[in-house]
């Protein structure tokens, strides 16, 4: 974070009354928030030597940038931690990173038992929260290999996959959305999705502290308040997971209601073409569908200009840069049109993934491609379709039902906003597709839903065998969708109604 920094710090002695962070406690200049982190890398300094490593309770606020910034300065390492995490959580990041300090409130530190972990100073820092460090020689950057920040995110073994990125990485994947949206030096930027995630570090915080912007947070996703704050804000553009952003639509008095953004980009998780651009017409913006994970930071957008059959409908274009191939189970390249393994090489690659205080270097292929385990397509005008996960299926009696497609299918139905398909556990066939579905239609029911897709000639394997009305698919703590609880929901409901 070390050139962040120091391209924060020009810009604070040149525009030091430009605002550069609005969140719940109001405005905050660039020249305060400079200050602020000098006086905090002041503190950490003085209570080690040497190039820290910071884990951080990363809420939505001016207290998140500032120490990343004060890292920055004094050429370290930043962790980024949900405040929502347990201590048995912190206990997993202790042991794979190995901080030298640790900043949250007080009331999350005591949570955390922080002060029983090795952390014997305890001093109060970013008005009112409190450092606690392990005092003498920090262990240095030389172990990080090139990273600059770890994110804890979730990962399908249960433990957290804390994906190492290098500041390389982070301005690529930024610069390389800038100019691929058309923003412009000061715009607005929308931190919506909580920056305890490396893909909300680099778009919601450090992008646009890079382009000299205003990073306008919300301290907590709520559809209402976020259509709120851009209006109020004139906000350019954010990115969302899908979940997010068609929340909007269902807001009272929403329509035009994003007609300042530039555009909203829109990934991390499944996606309808038919629901984007319904959602987009009436909210007055335009959504760019993309594809990237935490290992390789966005790697692909389409334009503004495109037409919305790309825009919504595919996954956009590499950025340059960047080479995404599809192959084969031998791992040969797939021509265009064919469906395969998604494999990419580039400057949006992460470091790896942090264990025992070091990155584990991620496995590539020989020539240097990392298996990103989704499936997809390769467009002939250069676009890309994520087709799914490799393993999203369910296993009804012996037949395997891609998830996919009967998403695909259930989102066809007039009214339905958000669906999620999952397996709920079956005695005599072993699982059956149960759908989730978010509507403005109160009819929207297993009958309805079927008549439809017989009427529109949808396959019947891909017809789901339950459909359960909710408000909202669950999410976890980054907005994206959650599967495992929307399984567990669909289970207690599927069980509700054969216990009725």
């Amino acid at each position: 974070m070390r050139l962040l920094a120091q391209e924060f710090a020009a810009r604070a002695v040149e525009r030091p009354d430009h605002v550069a962070v609005v969140d719940a406690d109001g405005s905050h200049t660039a020249g305060d928030v400079w200050a602020a982190a000098v006086e905090l890398a002041d503190v950490v300094g003085a209570a080690v030597d040497g190039e820290p490593t910071v884990l951080v309770q990363a809420d939505n606020s001016w207290r998140t940038l500032v120490t990343t910034l004060a890292v920055g300065r004094l050429g370290g390492f930043v962790a980024v931690m949900s405040g929502h995490a347990t201590e048995h959580e912190l206990d997993l990041a202790l042991e794979d990173v190995r901080p030298d300090v640790v900043i949250a409130s007080p009331e999350l530190a005591g949570t955390w038992s922080v002060a029983s972990k090795g952390f014997s100073t305890d001093l109060s820092v970013l008005r009112g929260w409190s450092m606690h460090a392990v005092p003498g020689p920090t262990r240095g950057m030389a172990r990080w290999n090139g990273g600059v920040a770890v994110a804890m995110t979730s990962g399908s073994t249960g433990r957290p996959k804390c994906v190492v990125q290098s500041e390389q990485a982070l301005r690529f994947a930024g610069q390389a959305t800038i100019a691929a949206v058309g923003l412009r030096e000061g715009d607005p930027v929308g931190a919506f999705v909580p920056l305890s995630s490396v893909a909300a570090l680099c778009f919601g915080l450090y992008l646009p502290a890079m382009l000299g912007g205003t990073m306008v947070c919300l301290p907590r996703w709520k559809p209402t308040d976020a259509l709120e704050l851009i209006r109020a804000e004139q906000v350019r553009w954010t990115m969302l997971v899908p979940t997010m952003a068609l929340q909007f639509a269902m807001v009272d008095d929403a329509e035009g209601g994003l007609s300042s953004m530039v555009a909203m980009t829109v990934g991390g998780g499944p996606m309808d073409a038919g629901a984007l651009q319904r959602a987009e017409e009436y909210l007055g913006t335009r959504f760019l569908r993309v594809f990237g994970m935490s290992e390789c930071l966005g790697h692909t957008t389409p334009l503004p200009s495109d037409p919305p059959e790309v825009r919504v409908g595919r996954d956009g274009r590499p950025f340059p840069g960047i080479d995404v191939r599809v192959v084969d189970e031998s791992g040969a390249r797939l021509p265009v049109g064919q469906v395969g393994k998604a494999q990419v090489k580039g400057p949006s690659l992460f470091t790896g993934y942090a264990r025992l205080g070091t990155p584990t270097p991620p496995e590539l292929t020989d020539d240097g491609y990392f298996a990103t385990g989704d499936l997809a397509r390769l467009n002939d005008d250069g676009t890309i379709n994520i087709m799914g996960r490799e393993k999203q299926i369910i296993i009804r009696g012996g037949r395997n039902i891609d998830i996919n497609e009967v998403e695909a299918a259930v989102a066809s139905v007039p009214g339905v906003v958000q669906v999620c398909v999952v397996p709920v556990p079956d005695p005599l066939l072993g699982e059956r597709a149960a759908a989730l579905v978010v509507s403005k239609e109160s009819s929207v029911d297993l009958d309805a839903v079927r008549a439809h897709l017989d009427q529109t000639g949808v396959p019947k394997h891909q017809w789901p065998e339950l459909v359960f009305a909710v408000d909202d698919l669950p999410q976890n703590r980054v907005g994206k969708l959650s599967r495992d609880a929307a399984a567990q929901l669909a289970s207690r409901l599927a069980h509700q109604d054969t216990s009725a």
